[in-house]
């Protein structure tokens, strides 16, 4: 299949399965309640109002068309990596006849139920946004910085090609934090108030589906990028467990802790992406390889039952979720954020589900964090006996890991292309021959030993779920209304949690959603989510008790921020990148160097 001809598809036959059982769990026409914009719509709907017909006579083109005005009105000019006085949610966009082509081709193909390629795909005339460090074919990735102007995509990611496959609309690159090296999130504008940050790194990606530039976005995660920037505009994403999407074809952070997922606007739509993402891609990313074929086990349409989540046991962690040693996490939340919290678990418990407090491990403590243990695991050392790099458990992983994949060397080998002085002498910066004579001089006993300590402290926090018969954890993402764009940048993530970075050190799975909005010292409502997280692969629990929630407490998802009213002004002078602390980092080794204790 050509990837920029999406419409000529040859699905496996567990494709063909999975996608006959989403189109089965769409939502009837008729249960769909009129939203007095097209783009309110979300995606499962209009993947069902394309297919049975509606007053409106929604088509493709109509609802592309309808995204792209919003675009040009509220997006600003793209390829700026700063402050554009707008969302700046898209960096940069496909051709436009390119798209008002796709959505046409996939309009014949809906109104058509005799097609010789059978029933269009669930995702056939969705237009989706996709990170910025994610390769869509004919364009430029770029990961949040010019340095890689001229990295033209020779073909799709794999789970852009899913997509497109699919018959999904890419409509280009949403930005991204300058490499997805941090959480804040600058260069684009809050989806609820652009004065505010967007959360990173995956900002444009949390920004566009929020302020209905998109009907949804893929974003990457290493440590938090997918997570915060979705709590911090009231997004519904979920962080899959490592190796259940592909990663073939995503600029890496750190090999071993990178996935992709969705981000949108209700969980029912994240899952569905999801569903079409999952799956081994055994030729290009051996990671997926370890993952079971979950895909057809996401659910799309919520429980019949009227109390959905009896018997499920959810558990409010005290000890890992911290911004201090000691601290219980509620202790620690804003007025808005404790009132919604408490609201939420009673919502929960009305819901049927038993919601306690629970120890958990204390991720202060050493014994507790074999892998991500703040002291230092091991000192290489070159022929010579000279001391090139001390280590923690997950750098020899990560550092080996990409080594042999050739990450550092593949990015000098593209600087070395570049006649921009500047932009060869960073990205060289970046990724120095230093690094794989670092990698080079790891023993191979040494990465066994890291890779089994990642092991060890993942049976350790399961077993700690298991001892108090935890099905999965309820958390807040963050615990404070996100700050201002410009001023210190202490103040844009208050009361982000201390170890946010864990589920992606176990390669644990974890969605978010909003519970609540408020009000309490800002200028704007602004959203606050929740976040559910446990064991590998327990996505479709996870994701089935999110889906519940929001069937039955819609006004939180459903709620849509006003259309802001950009004027011209001085462009905002935003952080530089290495002004951004540790503590904001996507990267684990930043994150755990900025923990370490001094040997």
């Amino acid at each position: 299949m050509d990837s920029l001809n999406p419409l000529t598809p040859t699905f496996t036959p567990e494709e063909h399965l999975n996608n006959v059982r989403l189109l089965a769990d769409l939502p009837k026409g008729s249960s769909i309640p009129p939203r007095e914009r097209i783009i309110d719509y979300e995606v499962v709907e209009l993947a069902a109002l394309f297919r049975e017909g509606n007053p409106q006579r929604l088509t493709a083109e109509q609802v592309l068309l309808s995204y792209l005005e919003r675009i040009d009105r509220l997006n600003g000019p793209t390829e700026v990596y700063g402050d554009n006085g707008f969302y700046n949610a898209f960096v940069r966009l496909e051709a436009r006849p390119m798209l008002v082509q796709q959505a046409r081709l996939a309009d014949l193909w809906l109104m058509n139920p005799d097609d010789d390629r059978g029933p269009a795909p669930p995702l056939c005339g969705i237009p989706i946004g996709i990170k910025d460090s994610i390769a869509i074919q004919g364009l430029e990735s770029k990961n949040g910085t010019h340095a890689f102007t001229t990295n033209l995509a020779a073909r799709d990611a794999t789970c852009t090609q899913r997509l497109r496959k699919q018959g999904a609309i890419i409509l280009g690159h949403t930005i991204c934090s300058e490499l997805s090296t941090h959480t804040v999130g600058q260069f684009a504008g809050n989806a609820w108030d652009p004065e505010r940050v967007p959360g990173g790194s995956s900002q444009g990606s949390g920004v566009a589906p929020m302020a209905r530039l998109c009907a949804a976005a893929l974003g990457e995660e290493t440590a938090g990028s997918i997570i915060i920037p979705a709590a911090a505009n009231g997004a519904s994403a979920i962080k899959p467990s490592l190796g259940l999407v592909s990663g073939a074809g995503v600029m890496p952070l750190r090999t071993g802790w990178d996935v992709v997922g969705p981000m949108a606007r209700s969980m029912r739509d994240a899952s569905l992406l999801l569903s079409i993402l999952a799956g081994t891609d055994a030729q290009n990313d051996p990671q997926s390889l370890s993952a079971p074929s979950l895909g057809r086990y996401l659910p799309v349409s919520p429980s019949v039952e009227p109390l959905p989540l009896k018997g499920l046991k959810l558990g409010i962690p005290q000890t890992d979720w911290m911004t201090a040693p000691g601290v219980p996490p509620a202790q620690s939340y804003d007025e808005d954020y404790r009132t919604a919290f408490v609201h939420f678990k009673a919502q929960l418990t009305a819901l049927g589900a038993e919601v306690i407090d629970f120890p958990w491990l204390d991720a202060q403590k050493v014994e507790n964090v074999p892998y991500t243990s703040p002291y230092p695991f091991h000192d290489v050392h070159d022929a010579d006996g000279t001391l090139l790099m001390s280590l923690n458990a997950p750098a020899a992983t990560s550092y080996a890991n990409q080594l042999e994949t050739r990450h550092w060397s593949a990015v000098r080998d593209f600087a070395a292309t570049l006649e921009n002085q500047e932009h060869r002498d960073y990205l060289l910066q970046k990724n120095g021959e230093f690094f794989d004579q670092v990698a080079t001089w790891i023993p191979t006993g040494i990465r066994l030993e890291a890779e089994y300590r990642r092991r060890q402290q993942q049976a350790l926090f399961e077993k700690a779920l298991d001892d108090d018969q935890i099905d999965f954890m309820v958390v807040l993402p963050l615990g404070a209304h996100i700050g201002k764009r410009s001023g210190a940048v202490a103040e844009t993530l208050p009361v982000q949690r201390m170890h946010y970075d864990l589920p992606n050190a176990l390669a644990w799975p974890m969605l978010t959603l909003p519970v609540g909005h408020g009000t309490t010292g800002v200028t704007q409502t602004l959203p606050i989510n929740a976040a559910f997280w446990g064991r590998r692969f327990s996505e479709p629990l996870l994701v089935q008790a999110a889906i519940d929630f929001q069937t039955h407490y819609p006004q939180y998802h459903t709620m849509a921020p006003p259309d802001p009213v950009f004027t011209p002004r001085p462009r905002m002078h935003l952080w530089a990148f290495d002004d951004i602390p540790s503590r904001y980092s996507a990267d684990p080794l930043v994150i755990l160097e900025g923990r370490r204790i001094p040997s």
